[in-house]
């Protein structure tokens, strides 16, 4: 189920969504990973088709912009992985800030389902690789898209792109 292009020159991160399940959300963060020439993983099942119009309205004209990778499931997008590669999954359960990372380009960002997060055998296996973005107000978590905006952002921030973009 791999959809692979090569839409940019040169890729900073690679956005995974775990099973998502709110098409204005997926919307928005294609429309996040063509403004940083970022490619989207969309791990199957998703709670949506991917041609649903919300999804499209969400990521405006710049969906045909996107590059885009799909995956059966969870495991068939791990075997794709290299054993190099950075990967980060997020998580409200994580003690480690994603602020205390060094990202690189390349790095993998993971994020789950919107009402559940990551599955517990993805904590339990990648536990050491868990990290969340801390916030001091009454919330159990961010809305999906905010939460990769600010992962993205903070990327961007750290690989110091403001000239290129």
């Amino acid at each position: 189920m791999e959809n692979v292009t090569e839409k940019y020159d040169q890729l900073n991160f690679n956005v995974v969504l775990v099973e998502p399940q709110i098409p204005n959300n997926t919307g928005n963060i294609g429309r996040l990973c063509v403004a940083t020439k970022s490619r989207l993983h969309l791990i199957h099942p998703l709670g949506f088709e991917i041609t649903d119009a919300r999804v499209k309205r969400a990521g405006l004209d710049y969906w045909p912009d996107l590059e885009i990778c799909h995956h059966e499931n969870f495991e068939k997008w791990l075997e794709t992985i290299e054993s190099s590669a950075n990967l980060y999954f997020f998580s409200a359960r994580a003690t480690e800030s994603f602020y205390q990372l060094n990202l690189k380009k390349g790095d993998y960002l993971i994020f789950g389902k919107e009402a559940e997060g990551l599955n517990p055998e993805i904590i339990e296996q990648f536990s050491e690789k868990l990290v969340k973005i801390p916030f001091p107000g009454k919330v159990r978590s961010f809305n999906l898209a905010n939460a990769v905006a600010m992962a993205l952002g903070e990327g961007i921030r750290q690989i110091d792109l403001s000239d290129s973009l």
